[in-house]
């Protein structure tokens, strides 16, 4: 299985991607995780990196298709993967069919988990980290005992930058111009099927295994 999965900063690809990874045997790709490495390496392309996530604005083409081809000439990316973020644009999107062809592959399917504006700003400006672990909260749906303190070692939560409400608002706008427009794309190709993303975690994993068989209708 070769699929990718769209949709806006806090639509849960992360975790539908890591959920159907284990469910076909297949690693998730996070173009998101891998610039968070690369970040937290301190070297000049994590600060280049830095530059643009903390201001919402997404990152460059070439370093991006850097990072998602070396993770994808990994041996455990051979059977297939799931693509998560990536591909944002079109020009992404070209540049990774080109490089699937070289090894005569292509992708399966892309599906794209749409969920409202408003809901993701929710989402995402209720989320905190911990300082010294790392391990993330939501002030509504998944709150620490001590509010500010991480339940796991104590740690600071703070919320990170690219968290921050505006933040969020210019991702979104930055979706809604740059990326949106692979709906269009894979719909030409005949690769699309779009789910909605508002539910229950398992509810919205059985919308998207339905549009990967192509049985799923369209988002109301």
């Amino acid at each position: 299985m070769r699929l990718v999965l769209l949709g806006p900063p806090g639509a849960g690809k992360g975790t539908q991607a890591r959920a159907l990874g284990a469910l076909w045997g297949v690693p998730q790709v996070a173009s998101g995780d891998l610039l968070r490495a690369v970040v937290r390496e301190d070297s000049e392309l994590g600060r280049e990196a830095a530059s643009y996530m903390d201001r919402g604005q997404l990152v460059p083409d070439d370093l991006v298709l850097k990072l998602v081809a070396a993770r994808l000439r990994k041996d455990d990316a051979r059977p297939g993967f799931i693509l998560d973020g990536f591909p944002r644009n079109v020009t992404q999107a070209e540049a990774l069919a080109k490089g699937l062809e070289h090894f005569n592959l292509k992708l399966d399917k892309v599906v794209a988990v749409i969920v409202p504006d408003e809901e993701i700003v929710k989402r995402i400006s209720g989320r905190r980290t911990c300082r010294n672990c790392a391990a993330m909260y939501h002030v509504l749906f998944e709150p620490p005992a001590k509010a500010g303190v991480c339940d796991k070692c104590g740690g600071e939560l703070y919320q990170r930058e690219d968290d921050a409400e505006e933040t969020v608002r210019e991702r979104l706008k930055v979706f809604a111009e740059a990326t949106r427009p692979l709906l269009d794309h894979y719909d030409r190709l005949g690769l699309l099927g779009q789910v909605d993303g508002v539910g229950r975690t398992d509810e919205v994993e059985k919308r998207i295994i339905a549009a990967v068989n192509g049985v799923a209708p369209p988002p109301k």
